[in-house]
């Protein structure tokens, strides 16, 4: 169901394309794909879906052109189906939130439809085990758009209550240090031996790694963290079992099993 009322022939989807492999795509997101006019987005993704494009108009834009992304996908969209291709989810650090801030400063009529997809959260969390299945935060150690020092209180309240935390954009080549300022703090309140998976290239054809290990121990594999990356730092009832994480929701506090 569209969130606004379209005055003219054209639509503008946000399509989350999970974390890259084609059979992690939802049937929803490929019909969307398959059948639009014009495909938007950044040419990373654009590879992963290679194999949906035909005879639709392909625009391939670069990191750090998103709000132009964000423009020419409303414009287009006034006449045509416009596809938004946006990695993982479409809300989950998508580009959900900046197509509709825009849509919303132009007063567009374009009608909108946001399509979810698979969330890298979702497809670590399958391969590290069940290390999620209970109360957690995601933070984004990337600080271009949030200021650091912000970072720093929502990783020192959440390790604080005690949730379970998912952790991407760990490192990139300028932010080299994030991931041990967060590991530093999160240390502060946690003890070492809570599990932490580290995963690069969750679910995709190639290149997938999946590491298990501690908290205390995290940082000997720093040099393999990077922007591919995700990690998940369990909390205190997080244990190891067979090399996969298990987080207990409470069931074992309930139920004899």
């Amino acid at each position: 169901m569209s969130q606004s009322q379209s005055h003219n022939n054209g639509m503008l989807y946000v399509v989350g394309i999970g974390p890259g492999s084609p059979e992690h795509l939802t049937i929803k997101a490929a019909n969307v794909l398959t059948n639009a006019d014009i495909i938007i987005g950044n040419s990373t993704y654009l590879d992963q879906i290679s194999h949906l494009i035909t005879s639709q108009q392909v625009i391939r834009s670069t990191m750090g052109h998103e709000v132009e992304r964000a423009k020419k996908a409303i414009l287009m969209a006034r006449d045509n189906t416009v596809a938004m291709v946006s990695g993982g989810d479409s809300n989950i650090y998508g580009m959900a939130g900046l197509v509709l801030e825009v849509a919303r400063h132009e007063n567009s009529q374009v009608d909108i439809e946001i399509v979810p997809g698979v969330t890298a959260l979702s497809a670590v969390a399958s391969l590290l085990g069940a290390p999620v299945v209970t109360d957690f935060a995601v933070i984004s150690l990337s600080d271009l758009l949030t200021p650091w020092v912000t970072i720093e209180k929502r990783l020192q309240a959440t390790t604080e209550a005690d949730m379970v935390i998912g952790i991407y954009n760990p490192k990139s080549r300028q932010r080299n240090n994030n991931f041990q300022r967060a590991v530093k703090i999160i240390r502060r309140s946690r003890e070492d031996s809570v599990p932490v998976g580290i995963v690069k290239n969750a679910l995709r054809s190639e290149g997938e790694s999946v590491i298990v290990t501690t908290l205390g121990q995290v940082l000997e594999y720093d040099d393999e963290v990077d922007m591919r990356t995700t990690v998940i730092i369990g909390n205190s009832e997080s244990g190891i079992w067979n090399s996969r994480i298990i987080t207990p929701r409470g069931y074992h506090k309930k139920y004899d099993y």
